[in-house]
Formats: structure tokens, C-alpha cells, sequence
């Protein structure tokens, strides 16, 4: 073969190997997710109720993914602490935020807070609600809601009722059913709902409107009466227990305190279904009711799509409440 000849051969072969397929190539293998630690932020201290459903979320997410799940407690603020750090973490799906109401909801309605919660977080799924009770101390002369009603319009101004702090979650509750029950008592606010609920019981303040699991432990024990509860349907935790919505002739009043999982927005599509898949396959387990009744909660699975409707139909709801009664928070 001459020099001409083996030259043209050469580029032949070249050109040939640039041109073959790149699918012939073994591809690069992504790592599956989840391949390491999670976590789960609970925005409250512990021994809360958003903090025991929390444990139960890292726990459950550990066995269907094999790998740890780590509950961290980032309490403050109401909340907004960790539903901040929440925010403002990776979108990689290592990240998950046991959300409630507080934070989520009413705080951004009442105050500025360092999150967007449109902007900044995705639903995953609810997964709890939480009637409030209204409780009044033992010795209270009226017995139910609609006596209750009576005694308050017939002494406009006499009657203080108690809350977790201005613009909390139990207090703009409280003054929707004031609004609608057509009363004017006084607003007495408190730093959480354990000293709203005491001075209910020594009789400094004569009732509040707070979660099933603050008071019902509390009435069970004698030292408050419970008269009625939030959800329009009533509630399997305490079936005796009438709803506002017909016992107090206030049709439409139907709220909880709602527990769920968010994630940081831009977390991948993927990732969020993967998360709502877990979900949703492990609060469909036979012992998941029963561990949500202990910690006072009931289970009100939604997924992502109806917690996005429910998010916003409950923003809307508490702007008319707020804007109603003229409701501010000093920055």
C-alpha cells in the first residue's frame, strides 16, 4: 500500500469512529434518591403536637425510603424559625417541613415574615386537622353554646376570653365565632395557649377557643368544660361534642389546625411525587389512625392538589377575619 493510499484510509476509519452512535456509550448512572440522610424540621419545641407528628413522619419516611430520617426541632418565632430554615434549604428533596397552620397561614397574614409561602414552599400532602374547643371554667353559669350566646350578649363587655398571643391561629378562631355569635367581650392575649388555658382554669379570663389536644386533657381531668368544637362535621376524638356551625347556628364555620409536609419550592417534580407517594402509602397504614388520636389530632389525609385548595381557601377565610376586626400585629 503506497503513502496516497494509507492516508486516505486513516481519515476513512476517523471519520467512521466520529460518526458512530454516542448511545453506544455506557451512560453515566444517577444516584438514586433518597441515598442518604434526611430530615425533618419541626418548627416547634418538642413534646408539641406539630412536634410528635413530625417523629411520626421522620419514622415513617425512614421505612419506606431505608435510610435515616432525622426529626429537628427549630422552634421560634410561632414558628416562623423553622418554616425560614425550611424555606431556605436545598430544593433536593433532603429537606422536608412538618408545617402547620401557625406559620404557614396566619403568620404571614398578620405580620411580615423572612418567607413567601407561595414563593418559597411546595405542598406535599395534609395529613392532619385539629378541631378547637371552646372551654370555659367549671362553674360558668351557662351550660352549652347557645347558653353560652345568651349569657354573653345579655352582659356585652363583661366576658374575657383568652389566646395564645395576638393574631395566633386560636385567637383570630376565637374572634370569627365572636363576629358571628354577635358578642363583644374582651381580648386578653398570652405568651402560648398553656397560660391561656391557665388562667381559664383560676378564673382570671372566662373561656378561650383552643386545639383539641391543649384542652381536652383538661377537661377530662375536671378543670375545664368544653362546649363546642370548630369542624362543621364535629369530630370523631370527642363525638359528644357539638359543632359550632349548628349548635350555635353558624353555618359555614368549619376550621382546624391543619398539619401537613412541605418541601422547599423548586425541589424537582420527581422528588415531590416520590414524597407523596410515600405519604400517601404509609397514612393508609392500619396503626396510623390510632397514633394521630393520641396525639389528639385527626387524620385528614389531602393530597397535594387539595392541600394547595384548602392553603388557599383558609388564607382567604382569615384575610376577611382579620380585615373585619381591624386585627394588628406590632413588628
Amino acid at each position: 500500500m503506497n503513502r496516497r493510499t494509507l492516508l486516505a484510509a486513516t481519515a476513512a476509519t476517523t471519520v467512521a469512529a466520529l460518526a458512530a452512535p454516542t448511545l453506544a456509550r455506557p451512560a453515566l448512572a444517577q444516584p438514586a434518591y433518597p441515598d442518604h440522610a434526611m430530615r425533618v424540621i419541626i418548627p416547634w419545641p418538642p413534646g408539641q403536637a406539630t412536634d410528635l407528628v413530625g417523629r411520626l413522619y421522620a419514622q415513617k419516611f425512614g421505612e419506606a425510603f431505608g435510610v435515616n430520617v432525622v426529626p429537628e426541632n427549630r422552634a421560634g418565632a410561632g414558628g416562623q424559625i423553622g418554616t425560614d430554615a425550611a424555606a431556605k434549604s436545598p430544593p433536593d428533596g433532603y429537606t422536608l417541613l412538618a408545617a402547620s397552620a401557625g406559620p404557614v397561614t396566619i403568620s404571614p397574614l398578620v405580620q411580615h415574615t423572612a418567607y413567601d409561602v407561595e414563593r418559597d414552599l411546595v405542598p406535599v400532602a395534609m395529613t392532619s386537622n385539629s378541631p378547637y374547643v371552646l372551654v370555659v371554667r367549671p362553674d360558668f353559669p351557662a351550660q352549652d353554646i347557645a347558653g353560652f350566646i345568651r349569657e354573653a350578649r345579655a352582659h356585652p363587655g363583661k366576658y374575657t376570653f383568652g389566646s395564645s398571643g395576638t393574631g395566633a391561629a386560636a385567637h383570630l378562631i376565637a374572634t370569627w365565632f365572636n363576629l358571628r355569635a354577635g358578642i363583644e367581650v374582651i381580648h386578653v392575649p398570652f405568651a402560648g395557649s398553656i397560660p391561656a388555658l391557665t388562667n381559664v382554669m383560676g378564673g382570671s379570663v372566662d373561656y378561650c377557643i383552643e386545639t383539641f389536644a391543649a384542652t381536652m386533657p383538661l377537661v377530662r381531668q375536671g378543670q375545664l368544660r368544653a362546649l363546642g368544637v370548630s369542624l362543621a362535621k364535629g369530630t370523631y376524638l370527642a363525638p359528644e361534642l357539638p359543632p359550632f356551625a349548628t349548635a350555635a347556628n353558624m353555618p359555614g364555620f368549619d376550621a382546624g389546625a391543619w398539619g401537613g409536609v412541605m418541601v422547599p419550592a423548586r425541589t424537582p417534580e420527581a422528588i415531590v411525587k416520590r414524597l407523596a407517594d410515600a405519604l400517601a402509602g404509609f397514612m393508609q397504614g392500619p396503626d396510623i389512625r390510632d397514633q394521630f388520636t393520641r396525639l389528639g389530632v385527626e387524620l385528614d389525609y389531602r393530597p397535594s392538589d387539595a392541600f394547595a385548595t384548602l392553603l388557599r381557601q383558609q388564607r382567604e377565610m382569615f384575610t376577611g377575619i382579620i380585615r373585619e376586626a381591624n386585627i394588628k400585629v406590632e413588628q
